[in-house]
């Protein structure tokens, strides 16, 4: 199996900020057309996806928001403050490019108040956001005119093969984004109802998703994201969540959910008769669509999660296993043709 890199290239650095997901799932629109027997957008702006079949009724979840910025003020020498929409930690916005999304697309970069100048106790505490501003190059009124207040700011920086690896910001979620495609386009049918939903605004409260599964009531949710791939210098044995490289997570557990164990033991089952090396996820913070989809329904659902490993979460540099992907579409597609034979007891 080859991975269509072309294709990721385009969902990772097609814009979707929480809110403003209109430019990706454009994207994914045109991508999933022709490999679905129906698809609509809710009003939250979810776009559902149909593969009919006999059997249950399944939900496949896959936010295509990633974590943003949004414009607050313009300075009158030009500098933009902002605030953010999803978890940063500032040390990695600090020099960042990115794209303002106003009445034109223009480039930006962040800034801070130079290491030079700061005194002995700004430089041992760490940078606070209400301190780092994006500097266009353009003069005041200029940025004005084009960036009025509420302006979604999106990060800039290409995809990169490193090694073995992808390295790329906004592989949260635009990797199981692309995962869900790939099955889509792979799966050779259905023994269930099968709904692929990629959902809005995740990043930001889990949103999108509790919409999605009211409408849709499965009876078995599988979420597609990442998971921490914390395997570095400085992380003892004990604290590690995944390993890069070490298979596809199959979700146990994160802070909003405990998966249901016989449909985590489904999956595995499913992995070890096909050869899928799988390892279990276990993340004690954190929360993803799936809680949406267990308990938001009313009617409970059996769930668990799909999680790509990837190190450095929320940052530009995040970096996944070319491998542990190609597991992840394997799985997938397994689920949309074999899901249906699960059994509830």
């Amino acid at each position: 199996m080859k991975l269509n890199f072309k294709l990721l290239k385009e969902i990772v650095s097609t814009p979707g900020a929480p809110g403003h997901e209109s430019p990706i799932r454009s994207v994914l629109i045109n991508h999933i057309r022709d490999h679905v027997d129906e698809y609509s957008v809710d009003r939250m702006g979810n776009l559902i996806a149909r593969v009919k079949g006999d059997g249950p009724k399944v939900m496949a979840a896959a936010h295509m928001d990633e974590i943003s910025l949004i414009t607050t003020h313009v300075d009158s020498k030009g500098f933009i403050r902002f605030s953010t929409l999803g978890g940063f930690d500032p040390e990695t916005l600090i020099t960042q490019r990115v794209l303002i999304h106003g009445n034109e697309t223009i480039p930006g970069v962040i800034g801070s108040k130079p290491i030079h100048i700061q005194t002995d106790s700004e430089k041992k505490s760490k940078s606070k956001l209400k301190n780092l501003f994006i500097d266009t190059g353009l003069p005041a009124d200029r940025v004005k005119e084009l960036i009025p207040n509420g302006t979604p700011v999106t990060r800039d920086k290409d995809l990169l093969e490193l090694g073995e690896c992808i390295s790329s910001k906004s592989l949260d979620n635009r990797i199981s984004v692309y995962i869900l495609i790939e099955a889509l386009q792979r799966a050779k049918k259905s023994n269930c109802d099968f709904y692929a939903a990629f959902t809005v605004q995740e990043e930001v409260g889990i949103r999108g998703a509790r919409v999605a599964a009211q409408a849709i009531q499965p009876e078995i949710g599988l979420n597609l994201d990442v998971t921490l791939a914390n395997d570095l210098p400085g992380v003892s044995d004990h604290e590690v969540c995944t390993l890069l490289g070490e298979g596809i997570g199959i979700k146990i557990m994160d802070k909003s959910v405990i998966c249901t164990p016989t449909l985590v033991r489904h999956l595995e089952d499913l992995a070890n008769k096909n050869s899928i090396k799988i390892q279990r996820e276990v993340l004690t913070a954190g929360g993803t669509d799936t809680s949406a989809m267990q308990y938001l329904v009313g009617i409970g659902s059996h769930v668990t999660s799909i999680s790509c490993p990837v190190r450095y979460i929320h940052s530009t540099a995040e970096t996944c296993a070319i491998s542990d992907v190609k597991a992840g579409i394997k799985l997938t597609t397994l689920c949309i043709e074999n899901i249906g034979s699960y059994s509830f007891k």
